[in-house]
């Protein structure tokens, strides 16, 4: 059936080269990447169930390969640019790519302009591919730092995205709060006593401006549609939600509110794991039975659990092997569990 573009909301190309100047393949890549695969014949997913495979490698590497518009939905949680958790990420170390400390701060608490930059970069590279294989007018639901997801939401706005809306994970358990008092770095000053026991006497009370955290965002992007919100709904079933979806016995919304996962051994290998009732309910809202969902950062398999769930299929992407093996068994024992 053919499209009308009456009501398509595609935007005008705009010349991007002043923000981007690299070729796409030259953008914010890592050091260490696996060798690319030179044609599809080169892919081997692994297959933990009939209805979810997983490959490995870089995403940059592997959904060039991938089938254009073949995917209805991406629900991912890319690296957060934080410190250790950016695009050079390589669990088990310390210092400035680990999972310890930087310059003396917790993890997090760096402020470094880079980090931005770099990761509207990485979003903007890896969002080039997530809209290709998208179908139009199907979702991309990224989550991000809070701090940084103007970037996060700019890179995939420059990819070519609408940013439909931002949207909060909430939970109220397991939120550390990282402030710091600052008596410590007071007596590093090496002032006098008397100095020394005003200055501690002004910031009584007083720390770092990091608060509790309860949320984290999720960049809701959309796909330019062909057509109509409806002409594009019956061409390719993506661009409209579910409201019948609830989630604690309400309609669809904004906040989501769903505590963190428990710390379990068998998960160390993964730090930013998501729920899998999260999870479970983006992908009911955005997303029909039978359709196919992309995580392009797979991590331990949590998106891949959900979709399977809700009757999706799953195409997963993961660039460190101890998380493949981890989501390996993680999807095996929670859909048998869930089958037996």
């Amino acid at each position: 059936m053919a499209i009308s573009t009456l009501g398509s909301t595609s935007p005008p190309q705009q010349d991007l080269s002043a923000l981007y100047p690299a070729p796409p393949d030259q953008i914010a890549k890592p050091p260490l990447l696996p060798a690319a695969p030179r044609g599809r014949r080169n892919l081997k997913p692994r297959q933990p169930a009939p209805e979810i495979e997983i490959y490995h490698g870089d995403c940059r590497a592997i959904m060039p390969l991938l089938a254009a518009e073949s995917v209805h939905l991406v629900v991912t949680d890319p690296p957060y640019f934080l410190d250790g958790l950016d695009g050079e990420w390589t669990k088990g170390k310390t210092g400035k790519r680990g999972t310890g400390s930087v310059g003396g701060l917790p993890i997090g608490m760096k402020f470094d302009p880079r980090q931005g930059r770099n990761l509207q970069l990485f979003a903007y590279e890896a969002g080039k591919q997530m809209l290709r294989l998208l179908k139009p007018g199907g979702f991309a639901i990224v989550f991000s730092s809070p701090r940084l997801s103007h970037r996060m939401a700019v890179g995939l706005e420059d990819a070519g995205f609408e940013i439909r809306d931002l949207l909060a994970w909430h939970y109220t358990r397991r939120a550390q709060s990282k402030a710091q008092g600052v008596d410590y770095h007071i007596d590093r000053m090496r002032m006098d006593a008397k100095t020394t026991r005003e200055w501690k006497r002004r910031v009584a009370g007083r720390k770092t401006p990091q608060l509790r955290p309860q949320f984290e965002a999720m960049i809701l992007a959309q796909k330019p549609r062909a057509g109509t919100f409806a002409q594009n709904w019956i061409e390719h079933e993506t661009g409209l939600i579910d409201v019948s979806a609830k989630l604690n016995s309400m309609a669809p919304a904004t906040v989501m509110t769903v505590e963190k996962p428990p710390k379990r051994e068998s998960d160390e290998q993964h730090l930013t794991r998501k729920p899998v009732r999260l999870l479970r309910h983006l992908v009911s809202v955005f997303s029909k039975s039978g359709q196919t969902v992309l995580d392009p950062f797979l991590g331990s398999g949590s998106t891949a659990v959900a979709a399977a769930q809700e009757g999706r299929i799953c195409v997963g992407i993961e660039i460190h092997q101890p998380y493949i093996e981890e989501a390996i068994c993680k999807i095996r024992t929670e859909l048998d569990d869930e089958r037996d």
